[in-house]
């Protein structure tokens, strides 16, 4: 229970108001309760002709509260009975009873509607927690998680966590006030009974708390296997053309069967545990009414004991509605370690650490003026180097480009630049200004990006190239579409900037997509370019098409290509060739042929 009132101390403050409503009406229906069952008592002593004492009135403040009251309460019933008669008398209590239920009942909901604002609002700010986190965390992170996985946690954790720890709050806040309210009057009643009773519950709780904690152990493995399940739905979908190309229907079916077999045989377990919780707390509590039954019957019929027949059945309802609020207790204690299992894995996200994060005092930088600089840079995944000792200078307006073979670190060394990972060892500057004491905000806004897949949002052409531009308008949106040859295309389309592309643009051509990247990237005007393999995946003409669109985009900018096509970079101002994390040869197309080293094989290779 400790992760869970941890949880309530991260998550409950913002709402401690509607909590302290629920609180004030929670303790409201615990007194309403023990008041309204009070009246029990008049009515079996008037049904029984039991007390036959008479009541004078007494002043009230004159002496203690409790003698007071239950005096004055006597005295106003008796003279109800010598006015009006016993039955008259009986129907007032009755509908007292009544009056006071209703009042109960009342309270129970008020404390009820101010707890739905907590569990609502406690599970919208745990989904806005993750999906923060999940977009500033280093893409670094997603490397060693399965997609699937971090959906399903987003999706299925928190819904298991909404319907089993949030449900159960309300019961976690009203059943405690309820079960100490009783256990206070059960004490004035009988302390003996109440000390025999007190021994006998925690044997009961224990007992149920067994069940409880492997409850949690099954419920962890159930939400893995549901994240492992999303994983493989995730990239059967996205994967299908190949599953039919290589006719696996049966093999990927076969494994997604075994993986719902597994889940199946795991919410099964989980299930009978939780199944278990309302008969056994049934049966346990009925053998504890039985032995309470016992032992205060025999203190009644020893005739050592001030408590009356009477008294002792309103002391055995008052014990009974402990029991209904103990059982919801253990149910929800169920629930609650049910759902802390699911806490526990949002919480690996919640907690994750991201190096990739602002300096206390950040350097700013508006444009670049003098260029680019790397200097003896490494960087490891594992631990063998990916790029060891670049050295490297990219001055302002220059297009640099980086060839080699795949896996030689050519795409690696562009991701430090925005700084999707950070330098193992090294630095890299823009006009002498380390990257990582820049806000990685202010870094990233000097940077455009057009990537070998054009990665296109399920949205309208215009909301995909205004992505990340704040306040553009139509001019300048159609202006960019123009200059990135795409224009003419999404004019044809049936409502023209307004028609949804589809998922990742699978409405439109390979070449149309990479076009409408590239109005996204004109439309933020950046000073630094980043074009990885931009053309690779295209046909003749629609490379073309990309490629004048990038010319365009490219002037006036301090641009990093990496290309595996050479044709497309014969212009830059210097190439630089790779080979396992190092640059082994550098200079312009014409002098890297003279030499015949690295790049003249590559070229010789293409033109073969």
């Amino acid at each position: 229970m400790k992760g869970f009132f941890r949880l309530l101390a991260r998550f409950v403050p913002p709402y401690k108001r509607y909590l302290a409503l629920n609180v004030v009406f929670n303790v409201l229906a615990a007194v309403l309760t023990l008041f309204s069952f009070a009246l029990i008592i008049p009515i079996l002593e008037m049904l029984f002709g039991l007390n036959t004492q008479s009541y004078d009135f007494m002043p009230w403040g004159s002496g203690k509260v409790n003698e007071v009251v239950v005096n004055n309460f006597y005295y106003y019933v008796q003279c109800i009975i010598a006015r009006y008669g016993p039955s008259t008398a009986l129907a007032a209590i009755a509908a007292g009873l009544v009056v006071m239920t209703g009042l109960k009942t009342g309270s129970a909901y008020m404390s009820a509607y101010f707890m739905i604002p907590i569990r609502t609002g406690v599970v919208r700010d745990i989904r806005n927690q993750i999906y923060a986190k999940i977009v500033s965390l280093p893409i670094g992170f997603f490397s060693n998680e399965r997609k699937g996985d971090v959906m399903a946690r987003m999706s299925g954790d928190v819904t298991e966590v909404e319907n089993s720890v949030m449900s159960s709050l309300d019961m976690m806040f009203k059943n405690p006030i309820m079960i100490i309210a009783c256990l206070g009057m059960m004490i004035a009643l009988s302390w003996q009974l109440t000390v025999f009773v007190l021994i006998l519950l925690p044997v009961a709780g224990g007992i149920m708390g067994g069940v409880g904690k492997r409850l949690k152990r099954v419920s962890l493995e159930g939400q893995n296997q549901w994240g492992v399940m999303l994983s493989n739905i995730e990239e059967t979908i996205g994967g299908l053309r190949i599953v039919k190309a290589f006719n696996a229907e049966g093999k990927v079916r076969r494994r997604f069967e075994g993986e719902n077999e597994r889940y199946r045989s795991i919410v099964t377990r989980m299930s009978r545990r939780y199944e278990l919780a309302h008969p056994m707390s049934e049966f346990l509590g009925t053998a504890t009414i039985a032995i309470v039954l016992w032992f205060g019957g025999t203190l009644i019929l020893s005739g050592t004991n001030a408590i009356t027949a009477p008294k002792f059945i309103y002391y055995m309802v008052i014990f009974y509605s402990i029991i209904n609020p103990a059982k919801d207790l253990s149910k929800a204690s169920y629930a609650i370690q049910r759902g802390m299992a699911s806490m526990q894995r949002i919480d690996k996200i919640l907690a994750a650490d991201n190096p990739i994060c602002d300096p206390k005092e950040p350097q700013r930088l508006t444009g670049m003026k003098r260029g680019i600089g790397y200097h003896d840079v490494r960087f490891r995944y594992g631990d063998q180097w990916v790029i060891d000792g670049v050295s490297l200078d990219i001055p302002c307006g220059s297009t640099v480009a980086l060839v080699g073979q795949s896996g030689s670190g050519k795409t690696t060394l562009a991701d430090l630049l925005p700084r999707f990972y950070d330098v193992g060892q090294g630095s890299i500057t823009i006009d002498g200004i380390d990257i990582r004491q820049m806000a990685v905000a202010d870094l990233r806004a000097l940077m455009g990006n057009v990537n070998q897949e054009a990665i296109l949002f399920n949205d309208t052409f215009y909301n995909n190239i205004t992505f990340g531009v704040e306040h553009a308008t139509r001019e300048q949106v159609e202006q960019a579409a123009r200059i990135a040859n795409a224009y003419d295309f999404i004019m044809a389309s049936e409502q023209g900037f307004d028609t949804n592309i589809g998922d990742r643009g699978c409405k439109l051509s390979g070449g149309q997509r990479q076009r409408v990247s590239i109005a996204r990237a004109i439309l933020k005007n950046p000073p630094i370019l980043i074009l990885d393999e931009a053309t690779s995946a295209l046909d003749t003409e629609s490379e073309h098409l990309v490629q004048e669109a990038l010319n365009h985009l490219m002037q006036g900018r301090t641009t990093l290509v990496i290309a595996h096509r050479l044709s497309t970079i014969k212009g830059a101002d210097l190439i630089c060739v790779m080979q396992d994390g190092r640059i082994v040869e550098q200079g312009t197309h014409d002098q890297l042929i003279a030499r015949s080293g690295p790049y003249k094989h590559l070229v010789d290779m293409q033109s073969f």
